[in-house]
């Protein structure tokens, strides 16, 4: 399906109509197109899935692969992301559409062309919606910057590939990036 090039500001409505044959997100009712991720995206991706996933097994938050996120949509916002990976504890803002408002963590898996929408405005529209943890992890530098708002505060921290993560929102959960990104201990020496 091809977009109408003459629109200026897309709706939730219309994003609806497009079917699966176009991969995008739609922020504020402006369309981003997303390209296919590379193998190594994946494999991280993957990883942390099946950490949180086993970490979750029979608990109430839940971790999904990419599906929809309308972020503030009963507030007329147009806008739906796809994150890489999101974990959401509240049961009632999972449809068959997608999640229905924040969910609890995002992790965002950047690449060169993405990076700088990522970290500026997905950031800002997650920061606006409530989400209460944000991952950005760069294949790149092997590094994730960790984001969390709690009472109020925001504070971040930068971890490297030898480092472990505990997780802001599950406490009881670390990850360990050196499985994430797959560090040989000879590689560290």
């Amino acid at each position: 399906m091809e977009l109408r090039k003459e629109k200026q500001r897309f709706t939730y409505a219309d994003y609806c109509t497009w079917g699966d044959d176009i991969k995008c997100e739609l922020i504020d009712g402006e369309i981003y197109l997303m390209s296919m991720p590379t193998v190594n995206h994946q494999r991280i991706s993957r990883r942390l899935m099946r950490k949180f996933d086993e970490h979750l097994d029979n608990k109430r938050c839940e971790v999904f692969p990419p599906l929809d996120v309308r972020l503030n949509w009963e507030k007329g916002d147009d806008t739906v992301v796809q994150p890489d990976l999101l974990v959401v504890c509240d049961p009632e803002k999972i449809d068959d559409k997608g999640c229905n408002g924040a969910p609890d963590l995002v992790i965002e898996i950047l690449s060169p062309s993405t990076a700088g929408y990522d970290t500026l405005k997905k950031f800002a529209k997650y920061h606006a919606a409530g989400v209460r943890e944000l991952w950005f992890v760069d294949p790149e530098t092997k590094t994730a910057l960790a984001h969390i708002w709690s009472n109020n505060t925001h504070s971040f921290t930068l971890y490297n590939s030898t480092d472990k993560i505990t997780v802001g929102i599950l406490p009881e959960l670390t990850i360990d990036l050196k499985d994430i990104f797959q560090i040989q201990e000879e590689e560290n020496s």
